[in-house]
């Protein structure tokens, strides 16, 4: 079919089975949201900034499995995309942007909102295409898709200049791809898995280390397998929170700086570390030299060149974790069959520690406290089909410890690059993968105010959210390091509690708009956001001196714990010997 370059953009989407996509037109892409105009059957929704569309195709790719889509026009529209395409980077997650671009003939003379964004983003894409000959543009989409959602996932870009979204060639999708230098690990070694299964089989003192990788690979149901046919305890990262239910006997909690003293004994005593899609990130393993020194390492992943990258592997095993831990669990099952013994001693040991450090708070007052958010919140979402998002800071390690993921793709959030604003663009576009599911954002009020203005996407675009705000008048996390570092001298953190008003915002975009400041108005305000099937945000008020823990500080080893010191209603944590 002879058609427009622009025309050619929509026909890939629709052949790739794209079902929506987030973005913003602008003077380069306009060809292209006039192709929208004349018609596709793939879903534009309109946000109201290009770094909210970006994490909206983030949280779309994170609660579906799928590639998420973003447009967006040339210089500051593209720039505006820079912040979702590093966290997509940090966090393997598949992204395709498509930019707009001056006309070709501009492209170097410092034209009106030129920017080289192939360039700026080169670091932090897997990779990108600057499309020159509009005959190309099939190819190359085609090859953006496959790039993106094959191997480790990641985001990709493709630039595309107004010239060639005007130009003409006969369409025709390519119905496969040809890359050379792209060829991910399709095949797994079978004596590295035979030799994983008798460390595994022999070891006393064994964890499970699971990292984002086991969702991004869809190997949550053969991890699960190998846990049960090993009884190995599972310790999940921020990022593979649901990859296995958190109410399963075999599951012990996350580790890492805000992760429960339990979690952290288990990674830092056990003989065997079995890391499965983790990278032995900072916040997980403290100092690096002094994380679990006892343990040989087993390290499973998709991705060669985390290999060793940070910490030694006695057994690497490179290729897809589905089949990896598919073909681990039936050697570790048969090993188990022929009179290896399980570590049960070492489950009860586990399960001791999760009875003498339990995660506490001071309790009671007169002060809402925000875990108490977070537990009514769990309370009332438990078994039910919600999906979680979250913004970055105390309130999100607060949501890591008290709100429970029973299923991959239902607990969403920015893990490497720890984005600020991240939690409400994320909801909407988990809402757009996930229709049928109620999906909640739990935010803090610095969060918030970075990306507040999606509010109107979500009510304008019928993709309600919750917002469960919780709402210290401070940016809290960055409060707490000045109080515990800098000796109590807050700089610049102090937001306010009742500037804005969050509910008469709420209201403003048309949403539901509640606020509570007591522990008797909790319920009643979650229960009726939750139930009113509009968008809401709920302003929970919460202690202003309310610091999280237990805590490792940066750079300490992980069993360098910093733990609640208070034994009563109102007390605070102060800095204290773990």
């Amino acid at each position: 079919m002879r058609m427009t370059g622009a025309d050619a953009i929509l026909r890939s989407l629709e052949a790739e089975g794209v079902p929506v996509m987030f973005g913003i037109p602008g003077g380069a892409i306009l060809p292209t949201y006039d192709a929208i105009a004349r018609g596709t059957t793939v879903r534009h929704v309109l946000a109201r900034h290009e770094q909210g569309a970006g994490h909206m195709a983030q949280g779309y790719a994170r609660a579906s499995g799928r590639v998420g889509v973003a447009l967006a026009t040339s210089g500051p529209g593209a720039t505006n995309l820079v912040t979702p395409i590093a966290d997509a980077w940090m966090d393997s997650t598949p992204l395709v942007c498509v930019t707009g671009q001056v006309r070709s003939h501009l492209i170097g003379t410092d034209a009106f909102q030129e920017c080289d964004i192939t360039g700026i983003t080169m670091p932090i894409v897997k990779h990108s295409w600057l499309v020159q000959d509009v005959r190309e543009l099939p190819a190359v989409l085609k090859a953006a898709f496959h790039v993106a959602r094959t191997g480790r996932c990641g985001p990709v870009l493709v630039d595309v200049p107004r010239d060639v979204q005007e130009a003409e060639l006969d369409f025709r999708y390519p119905e496969s791809v040809d890359l050379p230098g792209w060829r991910p690990p399709s095949k797994v070694h079978a004596l590295q898995v035979r030799e994983a299964a008798r460390r595994i089989a022999d070891a006393e003192k064994p964890v499970l280390y699971v990292g984002g990788g086991a969702i991004n690979g869809d190997a949550c149901a053969e991890l699960r397998a190998l846990a049960e046919a090993g009884r190995l305890p599972v310790v999940t990262t921020l990022m593979a929170k649901g990859a296995f239910p958190e109410t399963h006997e075999l599951h012990f909690g996350w580790p890492g700086m805000h992760g429960p003293k339990w979690s952290n004994l288990a990674m830092n005593t056990c003989d065997l570390l079995v890391a499965v899609g983790a990278r032995f990130d900072d916040r997980v393993t403290g100092k690096l030299s002094a994380f679990a020194p006892g343990a040989a390492v087993v390290h499973l992943d998709v991705d060669p060149a985390e290999i060793g990258k940070l910490r030694a592997a006695d057994v690497p095993v490179v290729g897809p974790l589905r089949r990896i831990l598919h073909d681990l669990a039936v050697q570790v099952r048969q090993h188990r069959a022929d009179g290896a013994p399980a570590p049960e001693a070492w489950l009860r040991r586990i399960a001791e520690w999760r009875e003498e450090f339990p995660l506490r708070y001071g309790r009671g007052g007169d002060v809402l406290k925000p875990q108490t958010v977070l537990e009514r919140l769990q309370s009332l979402i438990a078994g039910e089909d919600v999906v979680v998002t979250t913004g970055v800071g105390q309130h999100q390690m607060w949501a890591m410890q008290y709100v429970l993921s029973e299923r991959p793709r239902t607990f969403v959030t920015s893990g490497g690059l720890g984005t600020m604003g991240y939690g409400i663009p994320a909801a909407i576009g988990a809402k757009a993968a996930r229709p049928e599911a109620t999906v909640v954002c739990v935010d803090g009020d610095g969060c918030f105010q970075m990306t507040q203005q999606e509010l109107a996407t979500a009510v304008l675009e019928d993709l309600p959210i919750v917002v469960v705000l919780v709402n210290n008048g401070y940016l809290g996390m960055v409060q707490q390091w000045q109080d515990m570092f800098f000796d109590e001298r807050r700089s610049h953190v102090h937001l306010t509690h009742q500037v804005p008003d969050y509910a008469k915002l709420a209201d403003a975009y048309g949403a539901l708009g509640l606020t509570v400041e007591s522990e008797d108005e909790l319920g009643p305000a979650l229960e009726e956001a939750l139930a009113s099937g509009r968008t809401a945000v709920v302003d929970c008020r919460v202690d202003t001196a309310e610091q999280c823990f237990p805590m490792i500080p940066a750079g300490a080893a992980a069993l360098d714990m910093i733990e609640y010191a208070g034994t009563g209603a109102g007390d605070e944590a102060p800095l204290g010997a773990p």
